[in-house]
């Protein structure tokens, strides 16, 4: 379990995503007692870059130089609270932000991601039809991609590929229809029929056992609420049908603090603007107050 106290940064950039909306996250999550909840320090609210309307011409993804300079930043921010001996809880914003965020541990060491989505995120600049870097960011991360963004600090990749398991994905026939890159052999996937096939607990323990290694020096998590189940989380931008439960996710994060070995969370895509009747926020607040509550000190 994190043995450090909890601190919460505002991330609420929309740089990788053509909509807004998820910008709001972290108001949403904070008006509803997110941070009380889990006793958590509010640490620091990162101003955002103004978005270009255009898609950069020479990588062709939407607000690319904003976001090869804004990660950084974020990755002080995270520095700031670890070297305050805390564990960061960084409230987004799209799904680039993961950039920032493991810029901060690359700076460090070598650390894993469990990055738990809907989608797979390894979509190539030239097969995204919107440009969009959070349909990429999981690509990016590990180093596919325009080097401006995978290389930042001359640090590419930011996370091994072999260091990240993608988990609980179910986005396989826009992967086909668009003609996304496959995953690479080395980065571990667990989709959402093979949770299905292991069950919640065994499949989250075998993601945890291969970011636990050894080598690692910890791992953080990546979570995106378009990985639940598009009955109970209709309000984000790409929806699908079928996903986790809230039992499951919930399930996911207990086994991934239980081992002492994570280092941080980030929360992305949930928009408040699509969640009409304020339930799929409170359920995803809910969740998170009793997974990280429990886990806490």
């Amino acid at each position: 379990m994190p043995t450090h106290p909890y601190a919460i940064l505002e991330a609420p950039s929309t740089l990788g995503l053509a909509t807004a909306g998820v910008e709001r996250l972290p108001d949403q999550l904070l008006d509803l007692g997110l941070a009380e909840r889990i006793q958590a320090r509010h640490a620091e609210r990162l101003a955002v870059p103004a978005k270009e309307p255009t898609p950069d011409p020479e990588t062709g993804i939407l607000n690319a130089r904003a976001i090869a300079a804004w990660s950084p930043k974020l990755a002080d921010a995270v520095e700031a609270v670890l070297a305050a001996g805390e564990f960061p809880v960084v409230l987004g914003g799209d799904c680039t932000i993961v950039l920032g965020s493991m810029l901060a541990f690359r700076r460090r060491g070598r650390y894993g991601l469990f990055f738990i989505d809907g989608n797979a995120d390894f979509f190539q600049p030239e097969a995204e039809p919107n440009g969009e870097g959070a349909s990429m960011d999981l690509a990016l991360v590990t180093g596919y991609g325009p080097s401006h963004l995978t290389d930042i600090e001359g640090r590419s990749p930011l996370v091994r590929p072999e260091d990240a398991v993608a988990f609980a994905y179910r986005d396989h026939k826009d992967q086909e229809e668009y003609g996304s890159q496959p995953l690479p052999n080395e980065l571990k996937a667990i989709d959402l029929p093979a949770v299905r096939a292991l069950g919640i607990e065994a499949a989250a323990r075998e993601a945890v056992d291969h970011l636990t290694r050894e080598e690692l020096d910890g791992f953080f998590i990546h979570l995106d609420a378009d990985c639940l189940d598009d009955a109970i989380m209709p309000a984000v931008d790409f929806r699908m049908p079928g996903g986790l439960s809230w039992d499951e996710l919930g399930a996911a994060l207990r086994v991934a603090l239980a081992s002492g070995k994570a280092v941080g969370i980030e929360i992305t895509i949930y928009n408040p603007r699509l969640d009409e009747d304020g339930s799929a926020g409170r359920d995803l607040a809910d969740v998170l107050a009793t997974t990280l509550g429990t886990a806490a000190p």
